[in-house]
């Protein structure tokens, strides 16, 4: 589906940023993690140019007190621009001026860390009764290849409500998930939602289908934050809040997603990532494919 066509659909994409980074202290003392570059480039960047190809105009950046270079990073800087330009580095201006061509950036500010259901709702203030429905990107969560929003969109056009991305795991390993509870719909690997159950024993599981950092909620939602009630650590979860819209009938699907992901909340994620991206990347792979086959023969003798 088209960028133009997912416009349709939705506008917004709410990316929540208001973690403190812990497991990458200390680096996060002074830069928010969402700003750790994946080769060259920031995962929010990376999450960022997803919303724009599915269709979004305006990124809302949920954010704690103390992290406004998350949101600076979208904003031009003409000195620098200027001096790459007069100095004819023709690329890195172009790299540079990618983030602020994307979309419009918002900040929200979230004062208190209460949970992804909380992080959504302080977004709410930003929206307009244009916003019927609202992508939801976790920027740890790096989904491959790109265009699982573009097909979520396209079954909201078609289904109504909400729609979540799914990852197929096997089922000795879905215990860290949230699970869906799900029947089959006529078209492949589009599902209906009837529940979802938090990390189960997999023997206990309902399905193989587990949450992945992909969401594209109808505003209905926002009222269904207000309704839910606080769960462990006093956090409003956001699946509570879509466990409401089912249990009150709003129609929710899943995408099983047949791709890949990377975590970046976490630095083996984040690594992978790095390593991933930098064998794709033609000044870098080359050199870093033939350094990794040695150090790895190395490993072996």
């Amino acid at each position: 589906m088209t960028g133009a066509a997912s416009h349709k659909t939705f506008r917004t994409a709410i990316v929540p940023a208001a973690g403190l980074g812990t497991r990458f202290l200390p680096t996060t003392k002074a830069v928010p993690k969402e700003l750790l570059p994946v080769v060259d480039t920031p995962g929010i960047e990376l999450v960022a140019d997803e919303a724009a190809q599915a269709g979004a105009s305006r990124m809302i950046v949920v954010t704690s007190p103390g992290k406004e270079s998350v949101v600076s990073y979208f904003q031009r800087q003409p000195e620098l621009e200027a001096t790459l330009e007069r100095k004819g580095k023709t690329a890195l201006l172009e790299k540079v001026r990618r983030a602020p061509g994307l979309l419009d950036v918002e900040v929200a500010i979230q004062e208190e860390a209460l949970g992804l259901g909380h992080a959504v709702a302080q977004a709410e203030p930003n929206l307009t009764d244009d916003d019927s429905a609202v992508a939801v990107l976790l920027p740890d969560d790096l989904v491959l290849p790109v265009g699982v929003l573009s097909r979520m969109a396209d079954v909201r056009a078609r289904q109504g409500g909400s729609v979540l991305c799914a990852f197929d795991i096997p089922k000795e390993q879905i215990s860290p998930y949230g699970v869906f509870d799900v029947s089959e719909t006529d078209e492949q690997d589009v599902k209906r939602v009837h529940g979802m159950v938090e990390k189960p024993a997999p023997e206990d599981a309902p399905s193989t289908f587990a949450a992945a950092g992909r969401y594209l909620l109808d505003r209905a939602v926002f009222d269904a934050l207000r309704r839910i009630t606080p769960g462990s650590g006093g956090e409003l979860q956001l699946t509570d809040a879509v466990a409401l819209l089912i249990k009150e009938g709003h129609p929710v699907h899943i995408v099983v997603h047949r791709g890949g992901r990377h975590d970046l909340g976490n630095p083996g994620g984040f690594l992978r990532a790095a390593v991933d991206f930098a064998l794709e990347d033609p000044d870098y792979g080359p050199a870093l494919r033939s350094w990794l086959a040695e150090r790895i023969e190395t490993d072996r003798s």
